[in-house]
């Protein structure tokens, strides 16, 4: 974060993701003098305010917000109209940045009054400064509007920019809820590990040791993800048991299928909430 700008940022919700965010923005140096947080909750609202000293916390959104350059939007999907509505009139002209799944840029721009919206679908890997987040920003946002969200969403991690909206909900699909999958495989290589004699933190250790290799490999090499697969596979080996295995249970379909009900379900959530 460039030391000699620092913009005043309203959190609408200080949950998880609000605080992973947060996190971020005052390690790289954010002062916590140019941060405000709207939290209805009494006890989070306690724990921001010993967690990063000198930030505004406040119950609920009123005239006593500061003007904001941007305001981000970390509240669950079902609560978000009420939420802006009540909001809306103390925002002023602030730039908005919405992590919330689902809901619709063309709502928010109905709630908020304004066109300078973009959405974001993070992944709670942002936790630990390992995020990856999807972003589309509404015609009206500019360059600069797209260089300060950026500046704010890489403290949690990478990102990747679509140009359709309605491809958040394949991102929300892939990484927004990928941790969950992972976690999910984790769980049955341990289980499974487990029922092969080994201590359960032993096969756990060894399954986490494992994705995080491999992810990092896929990462850092120029190979395609077939080739690497191909070149742990040697025909009649161990591997090529396991992968033959999957195959028969038509593992990769089964998968896919998943992926789609969770896009499904996103743009559900836009349907359900953006009235």
């Amino acid at each position: 974060m460039n030391p000699s700008t620092h913009p005043l940022i309203t959190f609408i919700g200080g949950g998880n993701m609000a605080s992973a965010i947060i996190g971020g923005l005052v390690r790289q140096g954010h002062p916590t003098t140019a941060l405000q947080v709207v939290e209805p909750w009494d006890e989070q609202r306690t724990k921001l305010a010993q967690q990063f000293p000198g930030m505004t916390v406040l119950p609920t959104a009123g005239a006593s917000l500061k003007p904001s350059e941007l305001v981000v939007w970390a509240v669950k999907p079902q609560t978000f109209k009420d939420a802006a509505l009540a909001a809306a009139p103390f925002l002023g002209q602030a730039l908005h940045l919405s992590v919330a799944a689902g809901i619709t840029s063309e709502s928010m721009a109905a709630w908020l009054g304004t066109q300078r919206i973009v959405r974001a679908m993070p992944n709670t890997p942002a936790l630990v400064g390992l995020g990856m987040t999807g972003l589309m920003a509404r015609a009206a946002v500019t360059e600069d509007d797209k260089a300060l969200v950026e500046r704010v969403v890489r403290t949690t991690g990478e990102l990747v920019w679509v140009n359709v909206e309605a491809d958040l909900d394949a991102v929300t699909a892939i990484s927004g809820s990928g941790p969950a999958y992972v976690f999910y495989f984790l769980e049955a290589m341990r289980d499974a590990g487990a029922k092969m004699g080994l201590a359960p933190e032993v096969a756990q250790q060894l399954a986490i040791g494992t994705f995080l290799g491999a992810a990092t490999l896929a990462q850092r090499s120029t190979d395609p993800l077939q080739t690497l697969r191909e070149r742990v596979t040697s025909k009649g080996g161990t591997t090529y048991a396991a992968i033959t295995s999957m195959e028969a249970s038509d593992m990769k379909a089964l998968f896919e299928k998943a992926l789609v009900a969770a896009q499904t379900r996103a743009a559900e959530l836009g349907a359900e909430f953006g009235k």
